[in-house]
């Protein structure tokens, strides 16, 4: 991976591993963990991702626009990720650590080449980090409720 073209961050959450994949994989609750604010609603999706499945979602940055995720990575209660036609992914990966599992949330634009990969290096990725930690914030507190309504 590319330091440069990755934005990362993690937090240790009080819940199990399926309690956490069951809110990522469900494409219907990322507007209740979304740090970035873009996130509107699901427009199509299945009712649980799987690799290589596909959703859409109603996005706001400025002007509303509507974009087709595909699930390009995938290991129950351990890794998820997905792009849509641009070469970045969002990533979330889940390590046990004791009673807690650790989540860690990247977005890995390191398969860019070209003149995107210098546009994407330039701009820099403050903006991308930001939303990464607080969307880990709000999985955290989305997945404890969950976890302790079981």
């Amino acid at each position: 991976m590319d330091d440069d073209l990755t934005a990362s961050a993690s937090i240790l959450v009080d819940a199990p591993a399926s309690v956490i994949f069951d809110i990522l994989a469900d494409p219907h609750q990322h507007p209740r963990i979304d740090g970035s604010g873009t996130v509107q609603e699901i427009v199509d999706s299945p009712d649980r991702l799987s690799e290589g499945a596909q959703f859409s979602v109603q996005m706001k940055r400025g002007l509303g626009y509507r974009t087709t995720n595909t699930v390009v990575e995938y290991e129950d209660d351990a890794l998820i990720a997905w792009r849509h036609r641009g070469q970045h992914r969002w990533r979330y990966e889940l390590t046990p650590e004791g009673e807690k599992v650790r989540v860690t949330e990247t977005w890995d634009g390191s398969r860019y080449s070209g003149l995107p990969r210098l546009v994407f290096k330039l701009s820099g990725l403050k903006g991308a980090q930001r939303s990464i930690e607080e969307t880990l914030v709000r999985l955290k507190a989305v997945a404890e409720a969950d976890a302790a309504r079981v």
